[in-house]
């Protein structure tokens, strides 16, 4: 009877217990609900539009058929994912190991400011399709150039972002801080740099987006694999759902780098994101 007793004492406590763990599963998803509704729905207006105006499958397949034919060469599929996320992480990481220093050069000094922005410009005015095929001719048909373009597709949001962030430092800090006798040094790395987070990891999420871009744009131009290459290769043949597939994955691969930096903002600086506002008390 005593143990009777006990698992029925018991069973309102882990009832109890489950019911505030589900609700705060739910408040966490929820946000998120609308987003994963807005995708369903359009890929269910994207099947049934096909087989509804009897579109043929070289114009536009329909989602069903992108995934029959990912899944029947998947081996394959997985390699030119690979190579590409091999070239979008490689091109970011030299994005940012070079954009943040150079950043807090041209925030210490005017006049290295003076000197340097207008080049930051000149590299972002030449057509990325246009110089590749001269990397390609100058270091030869490699990794190496398709990470080069990768790099400077990405790293001029992410050093424009960290400058803004590093001069936007309120002036009673700055003033502050030389009253309390901080060098240049120190003024930057303990003053400007910490006021400017927000705005550096604002730089990294669209420089991990535009490294999508920029390795695809490599791979158009000279490749052997990469999902740029098999998106030019199925529809030379007129495999347009294999392309549509490539295109899919390199959105979802876009999406994932995108929330991979949301979520060590998150993580690392709570006090940025704006993650210690998202919990409301409960009632």
């Amino acid at each position: 009877m005593s143990s009777s007793a006990a698992h029925a004492a018991s069973a309102p406590t882990s009832s109890a217990n489950g019911t505030p763990a589900r609700r705060d599963l739910i408040a966490r998803l929820k946000p998120s609900l609308p987003a994963w509704l807005a995708v369903i729905g359009l890929f269910a207006v994207w099947e049934a539009s096909v087989h509804l105006f009897g579109i043929r499958e070289f114009i536009l397949p329909a989602p069903s058929a992108i995934w029959s034919a990912t899944i029947a060469i998947w081996p394959t599929v997985l390699d030119h994912t690979l190579a590409t996320l091999t070239t979008v992480l490689l091109g970011f990481g030299a994005s940012v190991a070079i954009s943040l220093p150079l950043a807090m050069l041209i925030a210490a000094s005017p006049a290295i400011s003076a000197a340097i922005y207008p080049l930051l410009v000149v590299t972002q005015s030449i057509p990325k399709v246009a110089l590749a095929p001269i990397l390609i001719v100058a270091l030869g048909a490699n990794e190496f150039p398709r990470i080069i373009v990768t790099f400077l597709v990405a790293f001029f949001p992410l050093v424009v972002g960290t400058v803004a962030g590093l001069l936007a430092t309120p002036p009673e800090l700055i003033e502050l801080g030389r009253a309390c006798r901080a060098g240049k040094l120190q003024e930057l790395v303990r003053i400007r740099l910490p006021f400017a987070v927000p705005f550096v990891f604002g730089g990294l999420k669209v420089a991990a987006a535009l490294s999508v871009v920029g390795a695809v744009v490599a791979e158009f131009v000279g490749a052997d694999a990469g999902l740029g290459y098999l998106i030019q290769t199925s529809m030379a043949f007129f495999r347009t759902p294999l392309a549509f597939s490539a295109v899919v994955i390199l959105a979802i691969m876009g999406i994932v780098l995108f929330q991979t930096v949301s979520l060590l903002e998150r993580v690392l600086f709570p006090w940025s994101s704006g993650a210690e506002h998202a919990a409301t008390p409960a009632a």
